[in-house]
């Protein structure tokens, strides 16, 4: 089994004006398209090979930077483009919502918190919404990293590596999280992972 560049699950142009058609040919279609390349060359005659995705991530971790840096991007990314749609933001369905309010005190809470982690973020990384023993949290990560290293199902991701928003927001890293939530996020793969990861 080696690992695939999906299309993206909408237009190139789909997420304008908060993300344009340029930002998605760069992101998707250069940075991620070489973590996919680089994730096949490198797993090739190890103990990774064959393996499921989320066993290699949690396998090589602290073991095989290299393997693990790749294979981790290309799962962040995948599941990063399927975390926004056109015409996103808008309401949680009411379970995510319920998730929310139980875990932060309110849905402004969570985002309020989402986005000062992710603006706390130092150079590369990422921001999520993780679950853990049933109780949803925040965490930042740097470079590649993810919840499943630290045993947790990501439920939702914001990518605050300068390339996922320098194109269309320079410097304005807390205008693009703000555009994130408000916009872009997909709540129905919300509550897809989160029913997978119950």
């Amino acid at each position: 089994m080696s690992f695939t560049l999906e299309d993206l699950p909408y237009a190139y142009d789909a997420l304008q004006p908060y993300l344009s058609r340029e930002s998605f040919e760069y992101h998707h279609d250069k940075h991620h398209a070489t973590y996919v390349t680089n994730a096949n060359n490198l797993i090739k005659g190890t103990e990774f090979e064959g393996k499921p995705i989320e066993d290699v991530i949690t396998g090589s971790f602290g073991k095989n930077v290299p393997i693990f840096n790749n294979v981790a991007q290309h799962y962040n990314h995948h599941h990063y483009w399927k975390w926004m749609k056109p015409n996103g933001g808008g309401a949680a369905p009411g379970k995510i919502e319920k998730l929310l309010i139980d875990s932060f005190g309110s849905v402004d809470k969570f985002k309020e918190e989402f986005q000062k982690e992710g603006l706390g973020q130092f150079g590369s990384g990422w921001v999520w919404l993780e679950l853990k023993d049933g109780k949803a949290a925040i965490r930042k990560t740097p470079n590649a990293e993810n919840p499943l290293i630290h045993g947790a199902q990501p439920l939702l991701v914001a990518d605050v590596w300068e390339h996922s928003y320098y194109i269309d927001y320079r410097n304005r890293r807390a205008d693009y999280l703000k555009a994130f939530l408000d916009h872009l996020v997909n709540w129905e793969h919300v509550e897809e992972m989160y029913d997978a990861a119950k």
